[in-house]
């Protein structure tokens, strides 16, 4: 990275460190998978933090616990639409699904009842079941968006039911082990900032505590220091290593909710937050804890993201830092696409290529380098959808419109292909090929003036 780009990013985080009086704050930027850049601004222990000092993490833990959640679902060991009931029995929650848990949208209570629950000593899953009762319950669920660290005290229990161990041993061991992330702990241990409430008329500091949050834990218990983090925000662009398949991460970041009425600049995926910013589409989640904050975002079509964590329990804008950290590499460094070059295709696959007709609405088929299918319209507007293969002559639609439909390849006796049918819209070479089965037929007469 240029000395000028490295210089700006220092210039921002100093400026965010000194106006929002934090006393500590460390940030990184991440391309390509690695952690390219790393900075820090104020004190711990009266030594400059580094790349070896843990931060709490408080929410992005949700991430990681929708991860394991997703690794299960790969494996058949649970089905997004199952009702909570099915693996964790007897719950007041029981009749919402995995998937409102995930994206926040069960309707359940933001908190969990009694005492403040980030600064007391939580309790076991059955002590937190036991205080919920239907009451909780504040929208009906699917109805909308509302955030609950509650439904993620829910999902680790899930975890913890069919792994047969804590959300934490599980997560270790399927996730944070095999990333490298081996500064990712429930506790503080070795280097560490410690959490402190910075007094909002005067310069002075109140020690926050950190107590283990019991069943709430996988609501914000985590603690990492910037390369860890660094690698789970590599991880949320596609960078996933074998812990699951980037396809997988990308359903994890595919909208499933809004937290606004109108054009979207917030939302949430499936255990990840989503906020879209001059163009860019950052996908990662925030953090906050007594005495902490945190975020990991990354632009997921240019592999450019940034990590910021601060021990200051408010008043630092930590969102905004880390995405104006990846504004500003981008502006400074923009990330060059990768060179094309020419790659090898079926002949089978350039034989459906080209002009095809939905009606008298001309689309092009193309083939492309990782060899799925891109189905668009002619003049660019209209429903593009690209497909991957599936077997024979079927493909499965990734995304847009015909996402999760079926596009199936109709040929002659020849096998020449001679129309597609996709999910009941059969598309022909020509407009209205009376080769290929239009429904309702097409008339014998032919074209005419009238």
């Amino acid at each position: 990275m240029e000395a000028s780009t490295e210089t700006a990013l220092l210039h921002r985080i100093a400026t965010e460190q000194a106006g929002s009086r934090a006393p500590s704050l460390v940030a990184g930027v991440v391309r390509g998978g690695e952690l390219v850049w790393s900075g820090a601004r104020g004190f711990v222990g009266g030594q400059r933090p580094g790349d070896g000092t843990q931060y709490r993490l408080g929410s992005i833990t949700k991430s990681m616990v929708a991860a394991l959640v997703m690794r299960l679902r790969d494996e058949g060991k649970v089905d997004l639409t199952d009702p909570l009931e099915k693996h964790v029995a007897g719950t007041v929650l029981g009749h919402l699904t995995v998937a409102q848990l995930l994206s926040h949208t069960s309707g359940i209570t933001a908190e969990s009842p009694g005492t403040w629950w980030e600064r007391a000593k939580g309790g076991d899953w059955s002590a937190l079941d036991t205080s919920l009762t239907a009451a909780d319950l504040k929208h009906r669920p699917g109805s909308r968006f509302h955030y609950s660290n509650v439904g993620y005290g829910a999902l680790g229990e899930l975890v913890a039911r069919l792994r047969g161990k804590s959300w934490f041993d599980a997560l270790r061991e399927e996730i944070l082990f095999p990333l490298g992330m081996d500064r990712t702990e429930p506790h503080p241990t070795g280097e560490h900032a410690e959490g402190w409430a910075v007094h909002p008329f005067a310069d002075v500091l109140l020690p926050e505590p950190h107590p283990d949050a019991g069943a709430m834990a996988p609501a914000g218990q985590l603690w990492a220091t910037v390369p860890d983090l660094a690698r789970w925000t590599a991880f949320v662009g596609g960078d996933t290593g074998e812990v699951l398949h980037p396809d997988t991460v990308a359903e994890m970041r595919a909208l499933a909710t809004v937290d606004d009425a109108d054009t979207w600049n917030s939302g949430f995926g499936l255990g990840l937050q989503l906020m879209r910013f001059n163009g860019r589409r950052l996908a990662g989640h925030s953090g906050s804890m007594p005495g902490f904050l945190a975020t990991a975002l990354i632009d997921e079509v240019t592999g450019t993201g940034a990590v910021a964590m601060a021990n200051s329990t408010t008043g630092v804008g930590i969102v905004r830092l880390a995405i104006d950290l990846i504004d500003l590499v981008e502006r400074l460094e923009p990330a060059l696409p990768a060179e094309w070059r020419p790659s090898e295709v079926d002949p089978a696959l350039l034989a459906l290529t080209g002009l095809w007709h939905w009606g008298v609405t001309p689309y092009h088929l193309r083939v492309l380098g990782d060899g799925k299918l891109n189905l668009a319209p002619a003049n660019g507007e209209g429903r593009a959808s690209r497909f991957r293969h599936l077997e024979g002559d079927d493909w499965l639609g990734l995304d847009g419109y015909y996402a999760g439909e079926t596009l199936r390849v109709g040929r002659s006796a020849d096998s020449t292909p001679v129309h597609l049918d996709l999910n009941t819209f059969i598309f022909s070479r020509t407009p209205y090929n009376t080769d290929a089965p239009i429904p309702g037929g097409v008339d014998p007469s032919g074209w005419r003036a009238e």
